[in-house]
């Protein structure tokens, strides 16, 4: 039992979230997280990027506490947890001799110290994978009822916390496919997909946005051997820092001797694999392999626990590890000791003196969630991210963040704005052009939806339906239209304006619930033979909108 052990253990478990507890009181919040309390204002069962954990987790510790460690609060606790059911996890006679020794160990991993505090996607997904490899080792030893259901609901929290989840499921299902055939393992997928049903509604009723963004819509550029695939070794070796050799010297040498031990090789080497063979065709990011980290720690342990050498080498390396860890994380909350300027650093600073200057007046960023949503949480007053057609869609092109700023006096912060009544520092040497603008009025929601056939045959003659979902009509003269190329990696390259010609050209109104059918000549471009094209709407005053869809061209 996982409570049947000694009293190091919990020590050293106490001693993880006290030092996890005070880095998150005392350190700012970096970007992704504000955004992520972004989330959490609004609960929902879907969000635009992700699943809803990370916001019900920020929205639980704001339960009990305010500022960064409320934020951050559940995440010291999961990673206390997870430490001890990793140590449950690791069999061996002669283990709770080496308590300290295994705590060096996790504590040296790079990224389980960033997730200790930080409240990410990857936070709960790290504890949830914990603990459904807890619970699977469990089920294989003695299937029932109760552990399948147990089982299941770990799958389900495991997908609510990031899609990558389903790679960890699928992997273990092909380290055992007798699974196929067991009653109970039915019950836990069926059960997995009960608790998970509202997410599946949720993207459902939203016609499948964070799907369709994440497979087909993000932007990707052309291959690099050093970006791409050499990137990705790099990151398997940052994953581990200085004990990465023996960490993959464990896992080479491990052998598959029963089904647990099975499924940690597979979802090990299956993730190596899939985002090997992906980057062929995009960066990968860190984090995107971090679920290695869990079965390579309890490989690794055992692996230590027989081998001196091995333990002796992740010691010498892992206190390293640590020494570095421990500087850097303070790294992270006094700025002078961190070697450079990180995105925890300064962010309270420029909202304040922002915040001073526009006074109660909502701020507008273009194309900026990471600042909207840093200067909402710092200052507590109204922020929107205006997604331009060059940018790309986030959580506030889809709730109602917009309405909420409609028709007042905004101040709108860009870096490309020909004029400036004050500039904003928000890192050292980085200034933003702000302009304030009366009466602001914005229509990212309008919808163009362009033709992907047409009945002509003039490849240059095409036609769109501009619909329009607010509830309030819009008069046409108020509008401005323009057509976007992008490349064969979906990036747009050029932007040109546009002059579309309405069907009833006595229409001067575009009524709630609407739409009107246009037509318009695509417009020549000397940047580019472009793979995409895209009509885009916006107020008079502002760029062109992110509201049209994609269309290929066919020469």
């Amino acid at each position: 039992m996982i409570f049947r052990q000694p009293r190091i253990l919990f020590l050293l478990a106490g001693l993880l979230l006290l030092l996890n507890l005070v880095q998150a009181y005392f350190t700012e919040l970096i970007f992704d997280e504000a955004y992520y309390w972004y989330y959490s204002r609004e609960l929902a069962w879907g969000y635009f990027d992700h699943p809803p954990m990370v916001a019900f987790l920020i929205k639980l510790g704001s339960i009990f506490s305010e500022g960064e460690l409320g934020i951050r609060l559940v995440s010291c606790f999961m990673s206390a947890a997870g430490f001890l059911l990793l140590w449950d996890m690791v069999d061996h006679p002669k283990k709770k001799e080496y308590i300290r020794e295994f705590f060096i160990v996790y504590f040296s991993v790079t990224l389980l110290n960033a997730y200790g505090f930080f409240t990410l996607p990857d936070t709960p997904l790290l504890f949830f994978l914990t603990l459904f490899l807890w619970l699977y080792k469990k089920f294989i030893a003695r299937p029932g009822i109760v552990l399948a259901l147990c089982l299941g609901l770990s799958m389900a929290l495991l997908m609510y916390s990031k899609y990558h989840a389903v790679l960890v499921i699928l992997f273990v299902i092909f380290s055992n496919l007798r699974l196929v055939v067991n009653k109970y393992a039915w019950i836990a997928v069926v059960s997995a997909l009960i608790f998970y049903s509202p997410h599946l509604l949720w993207l459902y009723d939203n016609d499948f946005v964070s799907i369709r963004y994440h497979v087909y819509e993000r932007p990707n550029r052309a291959y690099e051997f050093g970006d791409f695939t050499l990137g990705f070794f790099v990151n398997l070796i940052v994953l581990f820092g200085l004990t990465f050799p023996w960490f993959y010297r464990s896992l080479f040498k491990t052998r598959s001797k029963d089904l647990f031990t099975r499924a940690l090789l597979f979802l090990t080497y299956g993730f190596i694999l899939f985002f090997f063979i992906s980057s062929f065709n995009r960066r990968i990011q860190t984090q995107w392999l971090i679920a290695i980290c869990i079965p390579m720690l309890i490989i690794t342990c055992r692996m230590m626990l027989s081998d001196r050498i091995t333990m002796r080498w992740l010691l010498r390396m892992g206190i390293a590890n640590c020494v570095i860890l421990l500087y850097l994380r303070i790294g992270l909350a006094y700025a002078p000791l961190f070697p450079i300027h990180y995105e925890s650093h300064g962010n309270k600073a420029w909202v304040e003196q922002l915040a001073e200057r526009v006074g109660e007046r909502p701020v507008v960023f273009e194309n900026s969630y990471r600042l909207a949503s840093m200067y909402q949480f710092y200052s507590g007053r109204p922020a929107y991210s205006l997604n331009n057609v060059t940018y790309r869609h986030n959580q506030y092109s889809i709730d109602n963040s917009e309405a909420k700023i409609q028709n007042k006096d905004v101040l709108f912060i860009s870096k490309d704005l020909d004029r400036s009544d004050i500039e904003v520092e928000t890192a050292p040497g980085f200034y933003l052009s702000a302009v304030f603008l009366p009466d602001f009025q914005s229509f990212n929601k309008l919808q163009c939806l362009a033709n992907e056939k047409e009945d002509n045959d003039k490849l240059t003659e095409r036609s769109f339906y501009l619909y329009n979902p607010y509830s309030s009509d819009i008069e046409l003269s108020k509008l401005k239209f323009g057509v976007a190329y992008l490349n064969q990696y979906r990036k747009v390259k050029d932007t040109l304006p546009l002059r579309v010609k309405k069907l009833e050209e006595s229409t001067n109104l575009l009524r709630s619930g609407d739409s009107l059918y246009m037509t318009f000549e695509l417009p020549p471009t000397d940047s580019l033979i472009p793979t995409y094209f895209k009509v885009a709407v916006s107020s008079k005053k502002l760029p062109l909108g992110l509201n049209g869809n994609k269309v290929k061209l066919e020469y």
